[in-house]
């Protein structure tokens, strides 16, 4: 009893602070975020379905490939004959569950133009090199494609390594050379897509997209699509924007050859990631960075992608806040380090604030602690949390709708391929990703300000002024999965560390709602 006492106490104390004018605007602040997040994703379902709507009224009146070209005069052999050659450089690392599928549908691309793809390993000991030469074989005759060992970096990212020497080795005659990350799933008219708005508009300098995470059954692949979702406001735009992701990425290929704006020379000493990077130089040289509606890909996540794994990936897209080209660019980081880091804890404080509201409410008719029932009958601890639950169920119900529209699109853009469905979705799991994906960056953000260094696949990175300073590689010691699609890094088969009771109440929470279909049908 002295116990319950004690509680009561405590929680009349804290509805009595969150009843004080600070903690309302604190409350209130939480519920104009909510309505921010949920404006910005109804204007990215309103750009995605506005294309849908141009793609059924095509196919109405006769264009059956409308999922390939907006104009059906596009695919005769006149036009088809003249378009550029396009280089595709891949960085591959590991092999996991999605890997093969997500390589077949770039390989097997509808782009009637030259094509090559160019598949780039660090060492054949990757289990990559062995899987990408089987799919190589089985299209020889009818692919050109060719896998490249890169070696190890020494002066920046092993992803940018491998980009370079792929670029190195690019045909002469590409006019285009387009990078690509192993669990990008491309639709079969996307590389045709973005070709013709770069041929459209010569100043455009990159041309990206943006993946669209369909969780598994793990309850922390929901924070990963959580993490991405305010994150594609930035490619929702249906041309211009700021933004860019390495996963996507279509620039033209003298901009290497010749190191325009030192694009080759500011990636090779010591940059760390490729995207910001490249970002930058746009950002300082007043290029133009472009995001087409169509560049929206299906990304599966790991089906038994674990906390450690999440983390890890968390810990690498802070990272990258660290690392810069030029003083601008560093206080854009910067700018934006403590922006989104003030946020995330403004977005998530309120949240505590009305459940001891509501845990008062509860309490307050079976307790004889008087200062409770005072702080009960005078506190607005009702209305706020109801203001607050109002603004949540807006937030996510405009986020169901994006994710419904960008589903609807996926399956549209690749018409005989496997269905993307939303049904596997637990928004339950959601909610709870939200609040504890928005709790962790900050603590994320902060352990890679104070640390400068960061485990990417195996290999640890350090950073010194901006830039990649020192490599470490980790072997034996180091994780042997990658961060997102439990890919297997190293040759020997090594089984998963067991699960902690955190993970094992995650998992039981994800069964509670046990999807009724895989998120590919």
């Amino acid at each position: 009893m002295a116990g319950l006492e004690a509680m009561d106490v405590v929680l009349a104390s804290l509805s009595n602070a969150f009843s004080s004018p600070l903690a309302i605007v604190a409350l209130i602040q939480g519920c104009i975020i909510c309505l921010i997040l949920a404006t910005g994703w109804a204007f990215a379902a309103f750009v995605r379905n506005k294309v849908i709507r141009q793609m059924k009224r095509r196919k109405e009146d006769g264009h059956s490939f409308a999922f390939l070209c907006d104009n059906i005069n596009d695919l005769e052999h006149s036009a088809q004959s003249n378009l550029p050659m396009v280089s595709v450089v891949m960085p591959l690392k590991g092999f996991g569950e999605h890997n093969l599928r997500n390589w077949r549908s770039q390989i097997t691309s509808l782009y009637g133009g030259p094509l090559e793809f160019i598949f780039v390993v660090e060492s054949t000991e990757d289990p990559a090199y062995h899987a990408i030469r089987k799919l190589i074989s089985d299209f020889q005759d009818n692919v050109n494609a060719k896998i490249l060992v890169a070696g190890l970096s020494t002066t920046c990212s092993q992803k940018i390594h491998n980009q370079l020497v792929g670029v190195e080795k690019m045909h002469r005659d590409s006019k285009y050379v387009l990078f690509l990350d192993d669990d990008v799933r491309l639709h079969p008219g996307s590389i045709g897509a973005l070709t013709a708005e770069m041929e459209k508009n010569p100043e455009i300098f990159i041309q990206t997209g943006f993946p669209l995470d369909l969780p598994s059954s793990s309850f922390w692949s929901y924070c990963i699509y959580e993490y991405h979702m305010p994150c594609s406001l930035g490619f929702a735009t249906g041309g211009k924007t700021f933004f860019l992701w390495g996963g996507c990425m279509m620039m033209h290929a003298d901009d290497f050859r010749k190191n325009q704006y030192g694009v080759v020379s500011a990636l090779r000493d010591g940059g760390y990631s490729d995207d910001m990077t490249l970002a930058a130089i746009a950002g300082q040289h007043k290029r133009l960075i472009s995001s087409p509606p169509v560049a929206i890909f299906p990304h599966p996540l790991a089906s038994d992608l674990s906390f450690s794994r999440y983390w890890n990936y968390l810990r690498k897209q802070t990272f990258v806040l660290e690392s810069y080209v030029t003083k601008v660019n560093w206080f854009m980081n910067r700018a934006l380090f403590l922006v989104h880091c003030y946020l995330s804890w403004a977005f998530v404080f309120p949240y505590f604030m009305a459940a001891v509201h509501v845990v008062v409410l509860l309490r307050a008719p079976h307790t004889s602690e008087s200062s409770l029932k005072e702080a009960s009958a005078s506190s607005c601890g009702l209305f706020l949390a109801s203001l607050l639950l109002i603004c949540t169920l807006l937030e996510l119900i405009s986020m169901w709708n994006l994710t419904k529209v960008e589903i609807q699109l996926c399956n549209l853009l690749t018409p005989e391929g496997p269905r993307v469905c939303l049904n596997s979705f637990n928004w339950g799991l959601v909610f709870l990703a939200v609040l504890i994906d928005n709790f962790m960056f900050p603590v994320s953000a902060f352990r890679s300000y104070i640390t400068q260094s960061v485990n990417w696949s195996g290999i640890r990175y350090y950073l010194k002024d901006g830039k990649v300073s020192k490599i470490e590689r980790l072997k034996k010691t180091g994780s042997n999965y990658t961060y997102l699609a439990g890919k297997r890094l190293h040759g020997k088969i090594i089984r998963p560390p067991r699960n902690s009771f955190f993970s094992s109440l995650c998992r039981a929470l994800a069964q509670w709602h046990q999807p009724k279909k895989n998120d590919i049908l």
